[in-house]
């Protein structure tokens, strides 16, 4: 029993930790514990298994894995900053105007306050990036209006807890940046490869409405008449969008000869700031250029449209990493919270409080993880998993199935926190051997993740609308009528049809990965220009030699027919010192005039008319010989020592400093056209493809 205790502790560990999660106990010391007391089993078992490798002294790794790979992590402060940014946003009332506004202008349709839900929805998405402060807002001021207008209860919570959750995936999104991390990529990428799945999903959830709206009308009416406060106006809506489009495409125009890049966003920057600027006039002035409705839907649209490129745009464009747009996003949050005079100590304190909630309770989630992660891989079971999903029939696609089913079903009971900090790097691996893209492969967990906000009973969401949804029977405050609760059973209801939304967009992204692979594309081409560096095969001239860098020789000075600082063929590279000699070697020869006739005393550097010589030492080894060519004038060449030169197994370079062999005269040595003189050549029968020989 110990024997087998032993050998199969990877998966004894990974069960145990998720009976104790599903018993209900806080995931940060359930991580640590099991961690903890699976590291003291295994290093008792340790002699039994050769699979442990557990000792006493690996708990030393802890504090660095706390302080290098947690506290040091810039990627994780991105987290605090959008937190911050999402909580003032929300508290200081603009999800409500957005709300009332967008209601009003979708509010002709069937299915209006709908469509307005979802729009808001993915607009607060993308400057909160939290789900349960976009699920409250809506649950507080939608919700009662959707019941006042007749709307069916389930669909009505459906699409609220729905639009709720696009924070998860769309940027800038919590869960991204925490995939981003575990999966050792990079958030900028992931933001990237997420904006066209959000977008597709945003567009699934209002189709579902158009649907809904098609073969049951009555289940989401349009506003009657007298509910429509900010009246009509759409035709000056059009037009001023229309002239805003023509002065930032002319801007455009202008700007492509005057900026290095980003025309068209700085463009599309001057025909908003104009439209805004008149939007303020036409209010603070009463001109009356534009309709009440353009006027409003302009002044409440565009600050967080603002937001939401400063944040995400300069992140798309390489201006800022993702830290910094957070930073700036928390900034312009508050700028946007003391324009609508809605800053105060009061809300600063809350914010500040919620953010630090959220931060701590990520923060020790992770320290667990690390904890945890520390005694499995102790126990290779990052092995064990990895063999267990890619020996999965199927090969890619059938990991992709068994992964998502995983998660799917995990996130009944985990959340996306947990599912990131303890399935994913399990996960990653396999993925990688395989041959995924990380960067998809998170992106798809992401949108599998976001059900786990909408799964019933266990849902976050769920819960966030049950607890601002109402849970007895109540007067309207604008029409009198006595109104009916909202039950349990039609939130989690309402909820299903959005969730099988999601499970076919997690079939969508594995179908059709180039929406998430066009990230690749956006990267910017690298560089076409030559850089070339010279080599040292070639001296300053463009002559053989070492290259003397416009410096004389060092110690020496060059032969007669030198054409630099290269003295000759034996010199040594040029530099001026005398030739190498090891004891018991043969003098190097030194050559006289032109004949190619050796002399037996060694010369001094730089003398001669064609060059000084300089024998390579022997160590006791016979001639090398490439190809044993014949001479030049096709006799077999001399052995060493009998008075004559033999062939050099390495010609001259050639004039272009290129190392090219250039055949050798048949007087003897040989002069090229550069004046370079060289000791002997390589003779023209040489055969450099064969393999050298010793003799």
């Amino acid at each position: 029993m110990i024997e087998f205790i032993a050998h199969n502790l990877a998966p004894i560990m990974f069960a145990t930790l998720v009976v104790v999660l599903l018993l209900g106990y806080p995931v940060a010391f359930s991580l640590s514990a099991i961690g903890l007391a699976f590291f003291v089993i295994g290093v008792e078992l340790a002699p039994l298994s050769n699979d442990i490798n557990l000792f006493w002294p690996l708990l030393g790794a802890l504090p660095d894995r706390f302080f290098g790979g947690v506290m040091s992590n810039d990627t994780l402060l991105a987290i605090p900053f959008f937190t911050f940014m999402g909580l003032i946003l929300e508290r200081s009332g603009m999800a409500e105007d957005l709300l009332e506004t967008v209601g009003q202008l979708f509010g002709p349709l069937r299915g209006g306050l709908a469509y307005a839900v979802i729009f808001v929805g993915a607009l607060l998405a993308a400057t909160t990036g939290v789900v349960a402060a976009s699920v409250i807002a809506m649950g507080l001021i939608s919700l009662p209006i959707m019941l006042r207008y007749g709307y069916d209860r389930r669909l009505a919570s459906g699409v609220i807890v729905a639009s709720g959750t696009l924070a998860q995936i769309v940027p800038p999104s919590l869960v991204l940046i925490v995939l981003a991390d575990q999966l050792g990529r990079s958030v900028g990428d992931m933001y990237s490869g997420a904006l066209v799945p959000a977008l597709v999903l945003t567009g699934l959830y209002v189709f579902y409405i158009f649907a809904m709206t098609m073969f049951r009308a009555g289940s989401a009416p349009a506003l009657p008449p007298e509910a429509r406060t900010l009246g009509g106006g759409i035709t000056s809506l059009i037009l001023s969008l229309i002239a805003a489009g023509a002065l930032s495409y002319l801007a455009t125009l202008y700007l492509e000869g005057h900026v290095l890049q980003g025309a068209g966003i700085w463009g599309a920057v001057v025909g908003v700031v104009a439209i805004y600027t008149v939007a303020v006039l036409n209010k603070a002035l009463k001109l009356k250029l534009l309709s009440y409705l353009t006027q409003q839907v302009i002044i409440v649209m565009i600050p967080p449209l603002a937001l939401i490129f400063l944040v995400l745009g300069t992140i798309f464009l390489g201006v800022a990493t993702p830290t910094e747009g957070g930073a700036m996003g928390a900034v312009g949050a508050l700028i946007l919270a003391f324009g609508k005079r809605k800053l105060n100590t009061a809300l600063m304190v809350q914010a500040m409080e919620a953010t630090t909630k959220l931060s701590a309770f990520v923060l020790f989630i992770l320290i667990g993880a690390r904890v945890f992660s520390l005694t499995f891989y102790g126990v290779n079971g990052h092995i064990w998993v990895e063999e267990l999903l890619t020996s999965v029939p199927g090969g890619e696609t059938g990991f992709l199935i068994v992964v998502n089913v995983l998660v799917f079903f995990l996130a009944f009971f985990l959340d996306f926190f947990e599912l990131a900090f303890i399935i994913v790097p399990l996960l990653a691996p396999a993925a990688d051997k395989l041959g995924i893209d990380l960067i998809w492969f998170g992106v798809l967990l992401g949108i599998n993740m976001q059900t786990s906000f909408m799964h019933p009973p266990f849902g976050f969401a769920l819960f966030y609308l049950r607890s601002v949804a109402a849970k007895v029977p109540y007067l309207d405050r604008i029409t009198g009528k006595k109104m009916a609760p909202v039950t349990t059973g039609q939130i989690y209801w309402g909820a299903v049809p959005f969730v099988c939304i999601q499970v076919v967009m997690v079939g969508l992204t594995i179908a059709f990965p180039g929406m998430v692979m066009r990230y690749k594309s956006e990267a910017p081409p690298p560089s076409s220009q030559d850089f070339k560096v010279p080599g040292f095969g070639s001296g300053n001239d463009g002559n053989g030699g070492a290259p003397n860098f416009g410096l004389p020789p060092l110690g020496g000075s060059s032969g007669a027919g030198g054409g630099g600082a290269s003295g000759g063929a034996g010199n040594n590279g040029g530099f001026g010192l005398p030739p190498v000699s090891f004891p018991g070697s043969q003098p190097a020869p030194q050559t006289g005039g032109a004949t190619g006739q050796t002399g037996s005393a060694p010369g001094a550097a730089g003398q001669g008319g064609a060059g000084q010589t300089g024998q390579a030492p022997a160590f006791g080894l016979p001639p090398l010989q490439l190809g044993n060519p014949p001479a030049a004038s096709g006799a077999p060449a001399p052995a060493a020592g009998s008075g004559k030169a033999a062939p050099s197994g390495a010609g001259e370079a050639d004039r272009n400093g290129a190392g090219i062999v250039e055949p050798s005269q048949p007087g003897g040595s040989q002069t090229p056209a550069n004046g370079t003189a060289t000791g002997n050549g390589a003779p023209a029968g040489m055969d450099l493809s064969q393999p050298p020989s010793f003799n």
